[in-house]
């Protein structure tokens, strides 16, 4: 049998860029690829929170507006033996975002669509990207899927 991890959650992050929605991507430290903000739940934390914390301590953004992305990452990770289901969040920032990367990652880049898939090397990273891109820049975002913070 193949365990179900459901312990880590992650986001996407939009802001306005030079006039055009961008999404932010990283390039992680460990395995030195292009990712979106991701960790752990810890104890005593849910979903919502861990999310904040991790952007906070991943690059800096003050989260205001949050939305459940209405997306579960899913995938198999091998070293592990564990199947990971991951909620996905979206956090819509002010124009002009600022980032400050922390030491789990060693640059940022505010992405188009194409730029993201271009960079990102995992199926299910694409298939997120262009899910948030699908409902929150193609289309009015749905005010249900507005999360409260706190």
């Amino acid at each position: 049998m193949i365990p179900v991890n459901t312990s880590i959650v992650s986001g996407v992050a939009l802001s306005e860029i030079n006039g055009e929605t961008k999404m932010l991507l990283m390039k992680r430290v460990k395995g030195g690829f292009w990712c979106h903000v991701a960790g752990s739940i810890e104890d005593g934390e849910t979903g919502i929170n861990a999310i904040v914390r991790e952007f906070q301590e991943e690059t800096q953004i003050e989260v205001a507006n949050l939305y459940n992305a209405q997306f579960l990452e899913q995938f198999y990770e091998p070293s592990a033996n564990v199947i990971e289901l991951i909620p996905v969040f979206v956090v819509m920032c002010p124009p002009e975002q600022a980032v400050i990367l922390n030491e789990e990652h060693t640059d940022y880049k505010w992405c188009t669509l194409d730029e993201a898939l271009e960079l990102a090397p995992f199926p299910n990273q694409h298939a997120v990207f262009k899910h948030v891109w699908s409902y929150f820049v193609e289309k009015e975002v749905n005010t249900l899927y507005r999360v409260k913070i706190g």
